[in-house]
């Protein structure tokens, strides 16, 4: 339909996804795109933190589904959040329109949803009294970090489908950026994306993972 190859695609919770022809693979588990982002990044992830403030990450802003989740939460914790989003092939508007998340989220958590994508690229945005953020449309590969964080949601698509986004260099530069104690959540428990971690300087923690995955990981910064 468009030079993205955007497709919709139902998933087993009832929320939908989206497909990229570009790199052949789902945006979301096909087992459940909201269950899999509440589960991932913010029960395993924004919830394992305990700060009064924090400073996130989320290298593939995707559909805008973990920083809608992340608005919400943070505002029901009162905890002031610096949302930096990465993302080098943002999706078109009437491509978040294929989406139902309008009509399945939580009618605050769906508001959130279409304002954060709302937001105009490549400049800071409040969303509400709790939540910031900076959506940078910016290729993560060659990508150099100019401020800390707290948290990393690593969600690009998977290391057989987008393998340059998975090198252990660019681990290397997230650990680099991150304040001691921070921690980064990911789907992805291939051997390789553990070994890379290792050697980046994280300890790892293998942690039960969404419906239809038997397990996810959670990395601490040392």
């Amino acid at each position: 339909m468009d030079n993205h190859g955007i497709k919709h695609f139902s998933t087993g919770d009832g929320s939908s996804t989206l497909y990229s022809e570009r790199h052949k693979a789902l945006y979301h588990s096909q087992n459940g795109a909201i269950a899999e982002s509440e589960h991932i990044f913010i029960h395993a992830g924004f919830n394992a933190i305990d700060l009064l403030s924090i400073n996130v990450l989320e290298v593939g802003f995707g559909t805008g589904l973990n920083a809608a989740l992340t608005a919400y939460e943070s505002l029901q914790r009162k905890l002031n959040t610096n949302y930096h989003a990465i993302e080098l092939y943002p999706l078109a508007k009437e491509e978040y329109q294929l989406l139902n998340y309008s009509r399945v989220l939580k009618p605050e958590v769906a508001t959130m949803w279409t304002d954060v994508c709302a937001l105009p690229w490549n400049q800071e945005g409040k969303l509400n009294d709790s939540f910031i953020i900076e959506k940078s449309s910016v290729d993560f590969t060659t990508w150099h970090p100019n401020r800390t964080y707290d948290l990393v949601y690593f969600d690009a698509f998977a290391p057989d489908d987008q393998p340059e986004m998975w090198e252990e260099k660019h681990f290397q530069n997230i650990s680099n950026a991150m304040n001691k104690g921070g921690i980064l959540v990911t789907y992805s428990v291939k051997g390789i994306v553990k070994e890379r971690l290792r050697a980046a300087g994280f300890q790892l923690e293998r942690l039960p993972g969404p419906p239809g995955k038997n397990h996810m990981l959670r990395a601490l910064k040392l």
